[in-house]
């Protein structure tokens, strides 16, 4: 009987065995891949450019990739339920324009931070009840209140730069601890309270559920809609605390910040090995992607490579991470 069903060639098991090397090997490669790739290009941008290894460009780097990694977090529980969310850049705009105008009108600096992370849980708990209440889809959900919330920075704004006379929290864009930029410290407890949450909570173990097989996760009693919900409240959190470190770091809030901030943190989260199809990924993948980005972005400006050049070269990579993605889940064209 099995010889009816096995072709004689052997064509089919051979394809089949492929396939399931190539979707074992990244699947067992997933943060080990981008961690290598890390260090090497580190060792290139060492070789390439001397200044790149200096104390005080790498805690540059450090300071730089904190926002994106943050907005790069909380978009990992999103993506993490098969979701996803385009409006972080336009949201990030949103919260600094927040604690901008605040400021710009003498309130102290405790309510500036606390409204602009309040403005930015707002934002991802309208996101989330579009979504997970009305079932609309995240893509264009995300990308109506990307371009929505664009439009808001530039009432907000008037269209011109807001400066305010002082801003009372520049310390956590520019200030430092024992040498280490506060804006890194901030990012590094996002990440561990991600962490936490994520792998040490049963909140954190439905977000996985829903992601591998929404429907199973709620005939086994998980509130899926409670729990999306909540998913789109901590990617905008994150986003009201990336706008924070984005505001005090300018002290001043320009119609188009954040702008384009959402594609890389997208491509970080991919990069580090979370799966755009949802149910599998982690924040440490996530914080090596942020930094992948950060450092390749740095040795290029570094090496004078010009700004439209850096954009096609991330493209690329943006591409590459999806295809990868794609080659993990075993979903290439036969």
């Amino acid at each position: 009987m099995s010889t009816a069903t096995t072709p004689a060639t052997g064509v089919q098991p051979d394809q089949d065995r492929r396939h399931g090397a190539v979707k074992q090997f990244f699947d067992r490669s997933d943060q080990l891949g981008v961690g290598i790739a890390l260090l090497l290009i580190i060792a290139l941008m060492a070789v390439i450019a001397p200044y790149f290894w200096s104390v005080n460009n790498l805690l540059e780097v450090m300071r730089q990739v904190s926002a994106i990694a943050i907005l790069a977090a909380g978009g990992t529980f999103v993506i993490l339920t098969a979701g996803i969310d385009l409006s972080v850049g336009s949201a990030l705009g949103v919260c600094a324009m927040v604690a901008i105008v605040l400021s710009d009108n003498s309130f102290p600096a405790v309510v500036s931070i606390l409204c602009a992370l309040a403005a930015g849980a707002v934002i991802g708990a309208v996101n989330g009840v579009f979504i997970a209440r009305f079932a609309l889809p995240a893509f264009i959900v995300t990308l109506a209140a990307l371009t929505y919330l664009r439009g808001v920075v530039y009432v907000g704004t008037g269209g011109t730069t807001l400066i305010p006379d002082q801003v009372g929290y520049d310390w956590i864009g520019q200030g430092n601890i024992l040498g280490v930029p506060v804006a890194v410290l901030v990012m590094l407890a996002v990440f561990v309270g991600g962490w936490f949450l994520l792998n040490r909570t049963v909140f954190g173990r439905q977000v996985l559920a829903i992601g591998g097989n929404a429907e199973a996760a709620r005939l086994s009693g998980i509130p899926v809609r409670k729990v999306v919900l909540w998913t789109y409240v901590i990617s905008g959190l994150c986003a009201g605390i990336a706008g924070l470190i984005v505001a005090s770091r300018l002290e001043s809030a320009v119609p188009d910040l954040g702008s384009g901030y959402e594609l890389n943190a997208i491509a970080a989260i991919v990069l580090g090995g979370t799966s755009l199809m949802g149910g599998r990924g982690s924040l440490v993948g996530t914080l090596i992607g942020a930094l992948f980005i950060a450092v390749l972005s740095n040795g290029m400006t570094l090496m004078n490579v010009k700004s439209f050049y850096q954009q096609i070269i991330m493209g690329v990579v943006i591409l590459l991470a999806v295809l990868i993605d794609r080659l993990r889940r075993g979903q290439t064209a036969d």
